[in-house]
């Protein structure tokens, strides 16, 4: 996919032909809702090799009350991006060298986020394969780990607003045109019956694992409000979704 540009804007920032940035309630959805809102949205990196973006095509919620959420033990040292509300970067290690993007989400306090699991990467491929170490584009960002990888996401910008820092998110200009698949998160060993992974449905650049099951839809636990937030890691004593990002 060629990707057009439009004019710079008084900052000299450039913006993609198709996207225009979220409004200002965007982020403030919970992390459910957020989660399927994100498909189709776009993730740019500034960076001063050029730009480096991807579609998202797989997402992934995790809530507070869900028990394989970094929130669910409340807020922490480590998790505190999840409480400062929605729109920041919400970037950890896992097994000590990948790092997972998330995107917080909901009101101040209530410990939300989504998980980023793939991206079709759209601008800045050469980049993209140089950070990844070769391989086929296919397997640019087709996992947590990998995408970080592919676009230099890293701790740096942990609790960064998105936006700022030279790390954004765009969403489509003028309506979406595509369906969303919903099936179980992978990789997690509590809070395995809910439907809260999200995938463009038929896109190829999808993380390995499970594809969809027509059979499974967004659920609950009950009492639950909807909203939502990220897994635990071996760290904290749970599961995490990746082992490795080849």
């Amino acid at each position: 996919m060629i990707m057009q540009y439009s004019k710079a804007d008084g900052n000299g920032r450039t913006y993609l032909k198709g996207f225009r940035e979220p409004e200002g309630d965007f982020f403030r959805s919970g992390a459910v809702q957020l989660a399927r809102e994100l498909i189709g949205c776009l993730l740019r990196r500034e960076t001063a090799r050029g730009p480096l973006s991807g579609m998202i095509v797989e997402t992934e919620a995790y809530t507070a009350d869900d028990p394989a959420s970094h929130s669910f033990r409340g807020r922490t040292s480590r998790n505190w991006p999840m409480f400062e509300g929605g729109g920041l970067a919400y970037v950890y290690l896992i097994y000590g060298v990948h790092n997972c993007f998330n995107v917080t989400a909901g009101k101040e306090g209530s410990g939300q986020a989504v998980l980023v699991r793939a991206l079709h990467p759209m601008e800045g491929l050469g980049i993209m394969r140089a950070n990844r170490g070769g391989g086929p584009e296919s397997r640019f960002c087709s996992g947590p780990g990998k995408l970080c990888q592919a676009l230099d996401i890293d701790r740096r910008f942990n609790g960064v607003r998105l936006g700022e820092g030279g790390l954004g998110l765009l969403v489509p200009d003028g309506g979406r045109g595509h369906s969303i698949s919903v099936d179980r998160r992978i990789g997690i060993s509590r809070g395995t019956d809910l439907g809260r992974r999200f995938l463009l449905e038929g896109s190829p650049w999808v993380s390995r694992g499970r594809r969809p099951d027509p059979a499974v839809t967004e659920e609950y636990p009950e009492g639950q409000d909807g909203q939502s937030y990220p897994f635990e890691d071996r760290e904290e004593g749970v599961h995490v979704p990746v082992k490795r990002a080849t």
